[in-house]
């Protein structure tokens, strides 16, 4: 047999000498075929290289095993723990994945969602490219039309009425101020005023406005004493390099650079150590955890969220929504830890 040309059904059932219908029964139904027979199919179809169709079984059985996993990106490290719990979870339940990357690019968005609408994938799992309240793709129309189930992870879609698993942003937010406030803000009071340098994502951004939303409502009681300085930019780490970079070269160095993520911390750490600043003369913070610092014997205070948990769940959620597609919207939050 051509090694270039898949095996089909037909092609045993000519290697065995038996009709399409018993080999297909064979390999989809063994049970109503004697097993000499099963046997035999069996081994030429191993022979031959035969691999079932799995999308048009699903279609016939109207039981697809897929789920689509969308996301905006897959340098950031909490994005890749929440999709390796994923991948593990649906492997217990006997789901396959198909992962998309999109690279913050709403044309291959819309052609992953189309993709996998296309395959009859019994859920999608989505964070997309962006949560900013006027980002409303064209693919939200198809995805409300169809059948299939719908969970965002992290970023969502304003008023989508899709399930959610989120994190608790504006506690993050919060927490980290109280930190500068207990540790670096007050805690070596100068005589000029204190100035906190926030690098964050987009301005209109969801998660951007509740973490900096969290530390504005913290700070607010030392108004007179801490100025809030912001850069938006994105939640990669390039811009962050040079915002923070240019930011030192104008203003100084600020007491404390909060990061709302960690590929915004990494890239203030980069800036920081091309412009020769020590880490005595200001405090780095950050969301989620930095991987591998502590192997140069760096620590860097930050609000760590479970990744793991946060995707485990997002597939909990999608299985109730994919039996039951009746089950009522629900969105979890996930709370981080501080870790110092």
């Amino acid at each position: 047999m051509a090694a270039s040309r898949k095996v089909t059904i037909a092609d045993i059932a000519r290697h065995v000498g038996m009709t399409n219908i018993t080999v297909s029964r064979a390999l989809n139904k063994p049970e109503l075929v004697r097993p000499a027979t099963r046997e035999r199919i069996e081994q030429a179809a191993l022979e031959l290289g035969y691999v079932p169709n799995a999308f048009a079984r699903g279609l016939k059985r109207s039981d697809s095993r897929l789920i689509g996993v969308v996301t905006a990106s897959l340098d950031n490290p909490f994005y890749a723990e929440m999709i390796k719990a994923i991948s593990r979870h649906a492997k217990q339940h006997d789901y396959a994945i198909m992962l998309f990357d999109t690279d913050s690019d709403p044309r291959l968005e819309s052609t992953a969602i189309d993709t996998l609408l296309s395959y009859q994938a019994a859920g999608l799992i989505l964070s997309p490219v962006s949560d900013e309240p006027d980002y409303q793709p064209d693919y939200l129309v198809r995805l409300k039309a169809s059948d299939i189930a719908v969970v965002q992870l992290d970023r969502t879609l304003h008023d989508s009425g899709f399930s959610a698993v989120v994190l608790d942003n504006l506690w993050a937010g919060e927490r980290v101020a109280h930190y500068l406030l207990e540790e670096a803000l007050i805690a070596q009071r100068r005589t000029e005023r204190d100035r906190l340098l926030v690098v964050a994502g987009p301005e209109r951004s969801r998660i951007t406005c509740e973490r900096l939303e969290g530390v504005r409502e913290a700070l607010s009681a030392q108004a007179g004493e801490v100025t809030i300085d912001v850069l938006w930019g994105d939640y990669t780490l390039a811009p962050a390099v040079t915002q923070v970079r240019d930011y030192l070269g104008r203003h100084g160095v600020p007491r404390a650079i909060f990061g709302l993520n960690q590929l915004i911390t990494l890239g203030a750490l980069k800036a920081l150590r091309e412009a020769g600043i020590g880490r005595d003369q200001t405090c780095v913070v950050g969301i989620d955890r930095l991987p591998y610092l502590e192997i140069f014997d760096i620590t860097v205070p930050c609000v760590v969220h479970d990744g793991y948990r946060a995707g485990a769940q997002a597939l909990e959620q999608l299985l109730v929504q994919m039996r039951d597609p009746q089950a009522e919207v629900c969105t979890l939050t996930v709370r981080g830890e501080l870790v110092t």
